[in-house]
């Protein structure tokens, strides 16, 4: 009897021991482990809008390093998986699913562009994944709010009102012209453009597209020149707005341009060359340039440290997104899981470095200011009216 007892409680025991490993093999969180934090990033790494992955990647990377070189996250360190979608829609959808379901990041960070953002979202609504810091302004990853998606910078509309109010009311423009990526990209500022025009009673003058990673812009800029409208507000990438800039300036038509920040203010000045000159930009970060911020000299002795010697919009936002995404996952705590960093996002209300990042239940943009800049003498100045 005291045997069969004995060996009834050792098969209870390690009954127990088999049920606690279960459990706890229940609880774990994708991409994370006593030393680790997987986190995936998909986007633009070659081709012709490839200035603007590789930008984001490169400030995001500086200040990972930085973190893990100091013991990571509750003695977690960062893992960074990237993967080149080419701003290929397709591409972001197989890349998505890739980091979702083979790699098992905890999370999805950095990614770039509208139509490639949307490309992944149904991803992450039916995997819970939480996404945060995509590079566009796009109203869907805003309104209406959902529970997976955090921004950090300012959207689209934000950008395109200030354009507007600083034509009207700086320069009396009455006649505004619009030329835009023929994708949900373009058509998302095409909305914000035509909201922004309702309000003054006013409609757009002409309108010119051109085709996704394409520099085809002679059909688009002939539209423009049909009319001549003051101003042409640009809703598409580096190459394709410097091709209709220097085209348009060639054909003897120098309207006042703008650009949303989307652009890479450093890609397009390269690419346009002379023809940037003059040309206002939205931007959604302060100025790479100005150290008076102090995420900003931090994120310059981070870039340095890190190998970089330049300075741009791109990486900077880059920069500050792994920061805000960083705060978060120590907000979350020692027992991380995707559903205690969604919680801890929606309480945060940080100020790192002069910037205010703050998010709650029906607010998941945690930035919302707009900079103006103008091209001059080859560089973004911080310009407060036209």
């Amino acid at each position: 009897m005291t045997t069969k007892m004995h060996i009834s409680a050792a098969a209870l025991f390690l009954a127990s021991l088999s049920l606690a490993s279960l459990t706890s093999a229940a609880r774990a969180e994708s991409g994370v482990t006593a030393t680790e934090i997987k986190i995936g990033m998909a986007n633009a790494l070659s081709g012709p809008t490839a200035g603007l992955g590789q930008g984001i990647k490169s400030g995001s990377e500086a200040y990972f390093r930085k973190v893990n070189a100091a013991g990571g996250i509750n003695g977690r360190k960062i893992t960074l998986v990237s993967e080149d979608d080419g701003y290929d829609p397709p591409r972001t959808a197989s890349a998505t699913e890739k980091l979702i379901k083979k790699d098992n990041v905890f999370a999805l960070f950095g990614y770039v562009g509208t139509p490639t953002s949307k490309a992944a979202l149904p991803l992450v609504v039916d995997n819970a994944v939480p996404f945060f810091g995509a590079f566009t302004g796009a109203e869907f990853l805003r309104a209406p709010v959902n529970k997976y998606v955090f921004n950090i910078r300012s959207s689209y509309f934000n950008e395109i009102e200030m354009q507007v109010e600083r034509l009207v009311s700086d320069a009396g423009v009455t006649k505004i012209g619009l030329f835009y990526q023929e994708d949900t990209y373009g058509k998302v500022g095409k909305e914000g453009l035509l909201l922004a025009l309702q309000k003054r009673k006013m409609s757009i003058a002409a309108e010119g597209h051109y085709m996704r990673n394409t520099e085809n812009v002679d059909a688009g800029l002939a539209a423009l020149l049909a009319a001549r409208p003051e101003a042409v507000l640009m809703v598409g990438t580096y190459k394709a707005c410097a091709a209709l800039v220097q085209k348009a300036h060639a054909a003897g038509y120098k309207p006042k341009f703008f650009n949303l920040s989307f652009v890479g203010t450093a890609n397009f000045i390269k690419a346009a060359g002379d023809a940037a000159e003059g040309v206002y930009i939205t931007q959604v970060v302060p100025s790479p340039f100005d150290e008076s911020v102090p995420i900003v000299k931090q994120y310059q002795a981070d870039m340095k440290a890190a190998g970089a010697s330049e300075f741009d919009y791109t990486s900077l936002e880059g920069y500050i997104d792994a920061v805000a995404l960083v705060e978060g996952l120590r907000k979350a705590g020692p027992d991380l899981t995707r559903t205690g960093f969604l919680a801890a996002l929606e309480k945060m209300n940080v100020n790192l470095g002069g910037l205010d990042i703050a998010f709650g239940p029906q607010d998941h943009q945690g930035l919302n200011k707009v900079y103006l800049s103008r091209v001059q003498k080859g560089k973004p100045v911080p310009a407060s009216k036209l």
